[in-house]
């Protein structure tokens, strides 16, 4: 850990909590000392050009400029600068494009106090954090098995699809336009392909696969 202060800025379109983090940083410890604050992507650049901190608190929606292509363009500018998400959103895919960007932790909102001034001071040494529930998130994601590719044209999970709806081949065709023995055709290829017997069996697979939607 650095022996200086460590410089903070604090981004979030919401000033409520603004206010609230930069309470937890100038009470909580004296080793943080927030210089300047931020309420979109673009006037974090502009501050971290200016201001030159070690630890920038991003949140992640905002107007204008979102706070994930803020934290790519602050983390391609200055590599020195750790940036750590700090957001009320834990979708499975935003949080892996925050980490994809750049950003050295990814926090929730509901954060303790203790546990934000950790974060900040592990991250001018390197140390990533997570979460319990976002690192949950990603265990599971990691865990589920890789959907499998069964190689359906564009047409066939058309098909499929209203297959699953529960639609006769009659009731396929009127609805595509095209002809019964196409119709025929296609779910041939779909039973083949999905490796199954019948039209049953195939609906069944592609309902517990969600291989539509």
């Amino acid at each position: 850990m650095k022996s200086e202060l460590i410089r903070v800025i604090i981004v979030d379109d919401h000033p409520v909590v603004t206010r609230g983090l930069a309470a937890v940083i100038k009470a909580f410890d004296e080793d943080l000392c927030l210089i300047g604050e931020a309420s979109s992507g673009e006037e974090a650049i502009t501050l971290c050009e200016k201001a030159q901190p070690d630890v920038v608190l991003m949140d992640l929606l905002m107007p204008g400029m979102g706070g994930i292509e803020a934290i790519r363009t602050i983390r391609e500018r200055w590599p020195c600068m750790y940036v750590i998400a700090l957001t009320s959103f834990g979708e499975k895919e935003m949080v892996k494009e925050a980490i994809k960007a750049g950003a050295i932790s990814y926090l929730l909102k509901n954060v303790s106090a203790q546990e934000l001034v950790k974060t900040i001071h592990e991250a001018v040494s390197g140390k990533s954090n997570l979460s319990p529930e976002i690192a949950e998130l990603l265990i599971q994601d990691i865990r589920k098995p890789p959907q499998k590719e069964y190689g359906l044209s564009s047409r066939e999970q058309e098909v499929l699809k209203l297959m699953v709806s529960g639609l006769s081949n009659d009731a396929i065709a009127n609805r595509l336009v095209i002809s019964r023995s196409t119709v025929k055709f296609h779910v041939s290829n779909i039973l083949s392909k999905l490796g199954t017997a019948s039209r049953t069996e195939a609906v069944s697979l592609a309902i517990r696969n969600h291989l539509v939607n």
